[in-house]
């Protein structure tokens, strides 16, 4: 993965191209964005609680058959399509541009992933957070999300005890926004905290850096940055709080 070379304190927002990292199983296939990657000398592909966030597609018709995740939080984000959830529970959920879906696997979580041959191609993103400690206990949340407001940020989800409308166990936040283009909003963040930005679709400029569809971009310094659409964007962010405990025992977000 390419990034920026020079010091923080020097460059406080680097940036990544898409990433080369994928898994091509015919209907199924994803790639691994891992945000740790971006900064020089880091020595951990995750950043902070925020182990990965990994593009998926799937095209009608496909199953992802019964599996186990343990100590990680998955979050499935679904603009486009829909993606059919089944586990062990009883589950049978489904994901789409109006629900979100917060996997809290803790000592272990069994489910699947199913599309109909009626559902169209579905594309979004699977974020995997490092929870503050192991074997905790395995929760589920599926709930409706506030409609999106245009030009503004959304609250996905974020730490137990937030105002956040779904949670994880650790300290991170999650937002989306869709910008038009030509208009600007500015990174949320916190005193101390970091941001990872992903440009789902579209091109932005973050800061001073030019981050187009797929690419992304952290964001270290103590200012919070301004994002621009160069065109009609949609935008993800993570603040972060680097210094949060994490394990990395997850069954795929280590």
């Amino acid at each position: 993965m390419e990034h920026t070379d020079a010091p923080q304190s020097e460059r406080p927002i680097y940036t990544a191209p898409r990433t080369e990292i994928a898994q091509e199983q015919g209907q199924f296939r994803t790639y691994f964005n891992f945000p740790g990657r971006m900064v020089p000398g880091h020595d951990d592909h995750g950043y902070g609680p925020l182990a990965t966030v990994v593009e998926s597609f799937m095209d009608p018709g496909t199953l992802i058959r019964m599996h186990q995740h343990r100590n990680e939080e998955i979050i499935s984000w679904v603009p486009e399509g829909v993606m059919r959830h089944d586990d062990r529970e009883g589950n049978k959920l489904v994901t789409d541009p109006e629900h979100l879906l917060v996997m809290n696997a803790g000592r272990g979580f069994w489910h699947a992933e199913e599309t109909h041959g009626s559902d169209p191609p579905l594309r979004m993103l699977q974020c995997f957070v490092r929870p503050h400690s192991l074997d905790l206990d395995p929760e589920l949340q599926h709930e409706p999300i506030s409609e999106p407001t245009q030009n503004a940020w959304r609250h996905l989800f974020g730490p137990e005890g937030s105002d956040a409308p779904l949670v994880v166990r650790n300290d991170i936040h999650c937002y989306d926004a869709r910008l038009d283009a030509d208009t600007s909003v500015t990174l949320p963040t916190r005193p101390e905290w970091h941001t990872y930005c992903y440009v789902f679709d579209g091109a932005v400029g973050v800061g001073d850096k030019a981050v187009g569809e797929t690419e992304s971009a952290l964001v270290t310094a103590d200012e919070a940055a301004t994002v621009t659409a160069a065109e009609d964007s949609i935008v993800v962010a993570f603040d972060i709080n680097p210094d949060a405990p994490v394990t990395r025992q997850g069954t795929i977000g280590r």
